[in-house]
């Protein structure tokens, strides 16, 4: 949760992106299509210290907060092309214990499948 580090009472502008930079509050004007960048505009002074620690903004009351830095980033979901691997990777492991002569002949089979499938995504490549 966030703490209030300083009381302002700012008005705030839809048209302008607010952040804090050295204990003071400014405003920029946010990029849009065809309008020229934007100098930054300094709005008020907060009169207080920054930890680096924290990360200060602008809240919806225009007072100036702050909330403890995230160190080290947030674990993620694992996506589907993740669980993908790991399954690839488990046949990859199993695929070096012995096996009975009929599974030896379906895996040479196979390999003749995947052999022309290769070569083409080759000629896809050189095309380019």
């Amino acid at each position: 949760m966030a703490e209030k580090v300083a009381k302002l009472g700012l008005g705030r502008e839809k048209d302008f992106m607010y952040y804090v930079k050295d204990g003071s509050v400014w405003k920029v004007q946010r990029k849009q299509p065809g309008v020229p960048k934007g100098r930054p505009e300094k709005v008020a002074d907060g009169g207080f210290e920054m930890d680096t620690d924290y990360i200060y903004f602008v809240d919806r009351d225009g007072d100036v907060a702050r909330a403890r830095r995230a160190v080290g980033g947030q674990k993620r979901k694992k996506t589907g092309r993740a669980a993908a691997k790991k399954k690839s990777s488990k046949k990859k492991k199993s695929a070096g214990k012995k096996k009975s002569a009929g599974k030896a002949k379906k895996k040479s089979a196979a390999k003749g499948k995947k052999k022309p499938v290769a070569k083409k995504k080759a000629k896809k490549k050189s095309r380019r």
